[in-house]
This record gives C-alpha cells, sequence and structure tokens, in this order.
C-alpha cells in the first residue's frame, strides 16, 4: 500500500493502494485539532484489507503523531475488514485546545441579583413583596476575588504547541461608601446597592423618583426614604431613617424610625397605620390611626382618625380636629375642634399612651383570670360536696389534685399580672401641665381629659386654654387673652 504526505488540502487520502484495495480517507479540521477519517472496506471482487501497522506509518508520514485514538482506528479497521461496511467520520485523532489565562478580578455575589418579576410555572406571586432594589447591609459581602488563573498551552494533531490566550473577565469593583480587602468587597454602610459601569455604590438614601407601586413592591430601606410620586393603596412602606413624601399620601401601612414628612395629606381610607419614631409632619390627615414618638405637626384638619404622639400636637389658626381622637402626652394648639353636626372628638392629654395600653391588656388579662378562677372554684365546691375526703390515689382524688393546683396557678398568675398593672398605672399620668389650647372653637359634645380628669364641654368654647387645677382636681378654662379665669364642671 502506498501512504499519501500533508497536502495543504484539509481533506486527502491518508492510505491507498490498488484499485480494490481498501483505503483511509482524512479531514483535518480548521483548528487542526480533530482528524476524522472514512474507513473504506476491500473489494468483494478481492483486495487487501486495512491493516493499523500502515496506517500508523501513514500518520508518521503525514506528520500526525499526537492525540491518536487507537482504540477507535482498530475498532473502524474491524468492521471494515469483517463486516465489509465503511465506517464514516471516526475521529482518529485529538488534540488538545489550549487553556486561557484568566486574570484576577472581583465577581458579584450572586445572591444580589435583582429579582424576577415573571413567575415560574404555576407559582402565583404577590408583587407588592418584590422589590427591583437591592438593599444591603452593613458588612454584608458585595463581592469574591477570584484568583488568577494560570494558562495551559495547547497541542494539535501535528504536535504542534498552540498558544494560549488571556480573558479578563467583566468584575466589579468597590466605590462610594464600600471597602475591600484581599478576599472580598464589603458594604461599608446599610444601604441601596447601586453597580454603574461595574462599579459597586452603596447609596445611603433611597430616593423613588415615580410612584409606589407593583413596579417598585413594598418599600423597606435602612435608610432615609423620599418619593417624589404618588403610594398607590396597597403599599406597604418601612423606612431604617425619615420618610419624605412630595404628594398627597394614600397610607396602607407605614413605619419611619425617624421623621415622616408629607407635602400634601394623608389619606387612610379607614384602615391606613402610621408609626413614627420621630416627629410627623403633614398638611392634613384623613380615616388615619397614627402613633409618633415626637410632636405632630398637622396644618389644615384631623378628619375621622385616631392620633398618638407623645408629645405635643401642633395645628394653626385654621387648623380643625373633626371626629377624631386624640392622644398627647404634652398637649395640644389647634385651630378649632369639631363641629355643630356630626361625631364629636375626643381629647386626651398628659397620659402616657403606651402605659394605658398596657394597662388595659393587664385588665384584660386580669378579667380573664378572674373568670377561670370562678369557674374553677364553682368546680371545687361542687366536689367537695360530693366527695369530701376522696380515697387517696383514687380517680376522685387525682381530679381533685388537678384542679386546685391550677386554682392554686390561676391565683399565682393573677397576683403577677396585678403587680405589672400597678406599676403601669404609677406612670400612666406622665404630664399634669399638659394643656388644650383652641384659638378658635371647641363644639360642644367634645370630651378633653388631662391626666384622666375629664370636661364634657356642654357648650361652644372660644379661644380657651385648658389646663389642670390640681389643687381642686378639676379641668378649667382660661381666655388665651389673658382675660380672668372661669372654672369649668368636670
Amino acid at each position: 500500500m502506498e501512504t499519501i504526505g500533508l497536502s495543504q488540502y484539509d481533506q486527502f487520502m491518508l492510505l491507498s493502494g490498488e484499485k480494490h484495495d481498501g483505503y483511509v480517507m482524512v479531514t483535518v479540521s480548521e483548528d487542526r485539532l480533530t482528524l476524522k477519517a472514512d474507513f473504506f472496506p476491500p473489494s468483494a471482487t478481492g483486495g487487501r484489507p486495512l491493516d493499523a501497522e500502515n496506517i500508523s506509518y501513514a500518520l508518521a508520514r503525514s506528520s500526525i503523531s499526537s492525540g491518536i485514538i487507537w482504540e477507535n482506528i482498530h475498532q473502524a479497521i474491524n468492521e471494515c475488514n469483517i463486516n465489509n461496511y465503511p465506517q464514516r467520520e471516526v475521529i482518529i485523532a485529538r488534540g488538545s485546545p489550549p487553556v486561557s489565562e484568566i486574570l484576577e478580578y472581583f465577581q458579584m455575589n450572586p445572591k444580589l441579583k435583582p429579582v424576577e418579576l415573571a413567575p415560574k410555572g404555576n407559582e402565583r406571586l404577590d408583587y407588592r413583596e418584590l422589590s427591583p432594589f437591592i438593599i444591603v447591609k452593613k458588612d454584608q459581602r458585595l463581592a469574591k476575588r477570584k484568583s488568577r488563573k494560570e494558562g495551559v498551552l495547547g497541542r494539535d494533531i501535528y504536535g504542534q504547541e498552540i498558544p494560549y490566550g488571556t480573558v479578563k473577565p467583566t468584575g466589579v469593583s468597590g466605590g462610594e461608601n464600600t471597602r475591600s480587602d484581599d478576599q472580598f468587597i464589603y458594604a461599608d454602610i446599610d444601604g441601596q446597592l447601586i453597580e454603574n459601569k461595574g462599579t459597586l455604590n452603596i447609596q445611603e438614601n433611597l430616593v423613588i423618583k415615580g410612584a409606589v407601586d407593583y413596579r417598585t413592591g413594598n418599600i423597606i430601606f435602612p435608610g432615609d426614604v423620599v418619593i417624589e410620586g404618588p403610594v398607590s393603596d396597597g403599599f406597604k412602606i418601612y423606612s431604617g431613617g425619615s420618610l419624605t413624601i412630595k404628594q398627597t399620601f394614600d397610607v396602607t401601612e407605614v413605619t419611619t424610625k425617624t421623621d415622616l414628612i408629607v407635602a400634601g395629606g394623608i389619606i387612610g381610607r379607614g384602615r391606613g397605620l402610621i408609626k413614627v419614631g420621630g416627629e410627623l409632619k403633614t398638611k392634613f390627615i384623613e380615616n388615619c390611626k397614627s402613633a409618633s414618638r415626637k410632636s405632630v405637626t398637622v396644618d389644615t384638619e384631623i378628619i375621622n382618625s385616631s392620633i398618638y404622639t407623645m408629645e405635643k400636637l401642633e395645628m394653626n389658626e385654621k387648623g380643625m380636629i373633626i371626629g377624631s381622637e386624640i392622644y398627647a402626652v404634652q398637649g395640644i394648639h389647634v385651630g378649632s375642634i369639631g363641629k355643630k353636626s356630626g361625631k364629636a372628638s375626643k381629647i386626651h392629654c398628659g397620659v402616657d399612651f403606651t402605659a394605658q395600653q398596657e394597662q388595659e391588656k393587664y385588665n384584660t388579662q386580669l378579667q380573664i383570670i378572674a373568670a377561670k378562677l370562678k369557674k374553677i372554684r364553682e368546680l371545687l365546691e361542687a366536689d367537695r360536696s360530693e366527695y369530701p375526703e376522696p380515697v387517696p390515689d383514687s380517680p376522685e382524688a387525682e381530679r381533685r389534685k388537678k384542679m386546685e393546683d391550677l386554682h392554686e396557678k390561676l391565683v399565682s398568675e393573677q397576683n403577677k399580672c396585678s403587680s405589672k398593672a400597678g406599676a403601669v398605672l404609677a406612670r400612666l399620668n406622665a404630664n399634669e401641665d399638659a394643656t388644650v389650647e383652641a384659638i378658635g372653637e371647641i363644639a360642644s359634645g367634645t370630651l378633653i381629659e388631662i391626666c384622666q380628669v375629664a370636661l364634657f364641654v356642654s357648650a361652644p368654647l372660644r379661644n380657651v386654654r385648658i389646663r389642670l387645677d390640681r389643687s381642686k382636681g378639676k379641668l378649667i378654662t382660661e381666655s388665651l387673652k389673658s382675660q380672668p379665669a372661669a372654672a369649668a364642671k368636670s
């Protein structure tokens, strides 16, 4: 048989002979990493079969020396010689491709990617619970350093080395409010993570240019939040700092660690709930429940709402309280309270409403315990009447013992609850100097209460200050124009 050497073409005759002999055609891949062969058996009329030794010699003459797969060659020869069946595109040599060098880089934490808003399969999503914002905590790992990987030279089927390339991955780098060491990039503060052209920055404040709706989801942020658009009904907001809203606020539920400032008014639709760790300032409040640790300032109206403040409620000369209940530890200053028709307002000052709520909780617990004690005592009395001295270790004696143990436990719980209620009662009246000041009119039907001493306004009062006279134990009214004081029936 004659061997045909390497040609400039990617396909050539590797092994040939007489007309009826078996032969092999090979194809070299463009990258010279793969050699495929077509094996043809000898003619049925006679001819020499394929031979591995001849093929080996032919490969050597063609300078093919690397990655030869003899197992495939022998299998193809056998199929041709024994079964007289051609074998096509058999890979008989494979080089090793080069492995690129990968430069060192920081890989962003995959857990910090934005959430996918598209549901998977039959999965049901509450889109209010999803957010496009990436919120991180101080010291959280933002990215991990990936070490450089050495490149590896390749080798083609002719044994020639193939140089490797260099890959520079698209990594990230630390920016504003981040820090890094030999292993990680960390967050230096709580805030919103923003990637800008591969740089990781943490923004201390969250500014939402548009509306809070299904595109933003509920807002939960550790720092200050500014919302320039409207807030859609049903969405909740939590701010670990202050919250500023530049329009009217359609509130469902909001909690702020510091101040809440609303340029427009607050509309609660009867179910709005606000918890403010600092001051609350707004234009008006309607149909809402709000609690603030510091002062509440409302420009115009408080309508059908419950307002709680540990400091003072401040309203201007035109400010009106209509059909609402106000709890203000330091008192209130308003334009007017109530109107001739409609639901009357109730004003409670000087009382720590948190202590009052605790007291109500303990009172409820005491009522429940008292009802249980009454029932167990009735059962014990009936049992003692039926079994004055039950036989020891009998079912009756065991039942008696369980009831007596329960009675003892309830008495202990009652004493503990009474002790706690007494401690709360001691701090209930927090400010006996609290006052109620109305520049305009306080409508008849309004209830004024300072440190649990009440005044029912039976006739309209104008331009007055109402305060507690400790010596008399009742509320008195004084003219804000420094006119002589007039006692009010309490």
